[in-house]
């Protein structure tokens, strides 16, 4: 414990990227926070997964682990099912000066151990927000083109052109443990929605993609934005219901 006149412990923030073991529940790899080379949020919430790297998109301030003047009070990891079910990790992210401190812990898990407070050089962790973000070292192959399918469809305005909403793009990894006659083979899955009017039922739609071994990520990205682009989705895609 540090005395009345003992500045806090600097910490060092590394992120990392992990596809979850039940990955089922976000296709898409968290950004897991280490302290010092140490996984302490494992600790006191082993089952929590840290927010998937799809928030680590967008401004530098809206990033997860954003440190800011003004305090915010940060899901750092939550379950499979919800937070309402069975409980996730809070804590408090705010920049102190040339600090970033972690403070103001919520366990509201089976555990209600929570960790110390930490403090962080300012420097060096904005400088590993920034590294995290632009990561793309961890990805698979399917990941690659999930993320690639996902710019050109966004940028191409062309659910918006048919009256649909897109919602998902994501990557469809083999399932570990289920018999190969039953395995769906890797690939991507998209999801949308069609803007009903007043007094019609919503429709939601899904592409089932798969993506083949030893074909370049762009290629194959562009392979498949070219069979979603050349006809109206409602069309070409299964419906899941509605």
């Amino acid at each position: 414990m540090t005395g009345a006149t003992d500045q806090p412990t600097i910490s060092t923030l590394t992120l990392r990227h992990r596809i979850p073991d039940d990955w089922a529940a976000d296709p898409w790899a968290e950004v897991r926070p280490l302290i010092d080379g140490a996984d302490v949020l494992k600790e006191v919430h082993p089952a929590g997964l840290a927010p998937s790297c799809r928030e680590w998109t967008g401004p530098a301030e809206s990033w997860p682990l954003a440190a800011a003047a003004e305090p915010r009070r940060v899901m750092i990891t939550a379950p499979t099912c919800t937070p309402g079910c069975c409980g996730a990790l809070y804590v408090t992210v705010r920049r102190e000066g040339e600090r970033a401190v972690w403070d103001g812990w919520e366990n509201t898990g089976d555990i209600t151990t929570v960790p110390m407070d930490f403090h962080f050089d300012a420097g060096q962790y904005d400088a590993e927000l920034r590294r995290a973000a632009a990561d793309r070292g961890w990805e698979e192959p399917v990941d690659t083109v999930a993320r690639l399918l996902a710019e050109i469809l966004t940028g191409s305005g062309w659910f918006e052109r048919w009256g649909c909403v897109l919602t998902d793009v994501s990557p469809r990894r083999e399932e570990l443990g289920v018999p190969e006659e039953l395995m769906d083979p890797e690939g991507v899955d998209v999801d949308f929605h069609h803007v009903s009017g007043t007094g019609e039922r919503q429709a939601f739609y899904r592409y089932e993609l798969y993506v083949l071994p030893g074909l370049p990520a762009e290629e194959q990205a562009r392979r498949l934005a070219d069979h979603i682009l050349a006809d109206d989705p409602r069309r070409t895609a299964e419906v899941r219901y509605g």
